[in-house]
């Protein structure tokens, strides 16, 4: 794996990213010292941040340019979120990118989801939840907890009030109410029907596995973690079950299909399909052996995957078969959204660009 490629997979799972970073560029750590206990499971937190303060992202020139982790879509806006507590507006899909008015961290940002056009959340190392309620053009710091030493990952939200983080060590927060107050919960799934009884010793050093993406997908939510582990809810996040999984390697990303079709993938090109709500799987091929990250569904029967070494993956039946190709500059791409013209806007080492649907090439 490309040292690139390796800083894009990292900051998927331990929250290992920032010292990958770091050490690229040589940055100096800073301790956090003499900082309050991180929140209870099932304590509320909010704005009352103690003494912790955050510095404001720089504007820089080349920001567009830099590590970025995830994109969303805000109404006719595009968001992205990266390294250094970057925030990338698009009013013109994709063409040109500007930072964002004010964000006030310089926290590393894995993940980003907008409800509507106006409200949306990021998420990133340190705990950090940040919310914005115009479009991505301001944000506030709602949750930050340096000394838990833990990154979160993804952040799902069914509507502007209604919303899951999760992230590394099985990190597990909720809100009712837009993200002014969050619920640490601790995660747990019942196991998969079936399964061998685990005793209360075994249960109780259960590892808790880094919760890499959550995906909603009609009245269910998936979520994809480390060591094979998948999980479903029915009740909108109040319950999970486990299910049964095909491999033993991390999963990265899920893509919703039509009815309990999905798709599952991660390490090494792995990609799988179920047709009854990840209850079985069938292994498909990719055609990669580079990590797939995400996956975006560009028509009734046209899929598209990303992954690092600049994969680009792409489906014309639904998902059960594949062509795989290269960005020319084998650069790592994290996150992807559908462009308007049929192409694809992608994110990762180098930024965000657009990839062309005829023949694949970046703009």
């Amino acid at each position: 794996m490309r040292a690139h490629d390796a800083v894009i997979a990292a900051a998927r799972v331990a929250g290992l990213l920032a010292v990958a970073v770091a050490a690229a560029c040589a940055a100096v750590a800073v301790a956090v010292a003499a900082e309050p206990a991180a929140p209870a499971v099932g304590e509320a937190v909010g704005q009352t941040l103690g003494d912790r303060l955050d510095r404001p992202a720089l504007t820089l020139p080349l920001a567009s340019r830099s590590l970025l982790l995830d994109i969303a879509v805000a109404g006719q806006r595009l968001v992205a979120v990266g390294e250094r507590g970057h925030v990338l507006l698009s009013d013109d899909g994709g063409a040109s990118w500007r930072q964002a008015k004010s964000v006030p961290t310089r926290t590393m940002l894995t993940a980003v989801q907008f409800a509507d056009a106006q409200h949306g959340w990021a998420v990133g190392h340190d705990e950090l939840i940040l919310t914005s309620r115009d479009g991505g053009e301001t944000w506030t710091q709602s949750h930050y907890a340096p000394e838990s030493q833990q990154p979160l990952l993804d952040v799902w939200f069914a509507d502007a009030n209604t919303g899951i983080a999760i992230g590394a060590y099985g990190a597990y927060f909720s809100t009712i109410d837009g993200g002014q107050n969050w619920i640490a919960r601790k995660f747990e799934a019942a196991p998969v029907p079936g399964a061998p009884p685990v005793s209360a010793e075994d249960a109780e050093f259960a590892p808790d596995y880094h919760l890499n993406r959550i995906v909603g997908a009609g009245t269910r939510l998936y979520i994809a973690a480390e060591a094979g582990q998948l999980y479903r809810s029915d009740d909108g996040g109040t319950s999970w079950q486990t299910l049964p999984s095909p491999y033993n390697g991390s999963f990265f990303g899920l893509l919703a299909l039509d009815g309990d079709a999905l798709l599952a993938f991660g390490l090494r090109g792995n990609l799988f399909r179920s047709e009854d709500a990840g209850q079985t799987w069938t292994a498909v091929s990719s055609g990669s052996s580079a990590m797939l990250t995400d996956g975006v569904r560009l028509g009734p029967a046209d899929l598209a995957l990303v992954g690092l070494s600049g994969s680009v993956l792409r489906s014309s039946d639904l998902g059960r078969s594949w062509t795989a190709s290269q960005q020319p500059d084998r650069k790592g791409l994290s996150a992807v959204i559908a462009a308007a013209n049929g192409g694809l806007i992608a994110v990762g080492e180098g930024g965000a660009r657009r990839i062309s649907q005829q023949t694949g090439a970046t703009r």
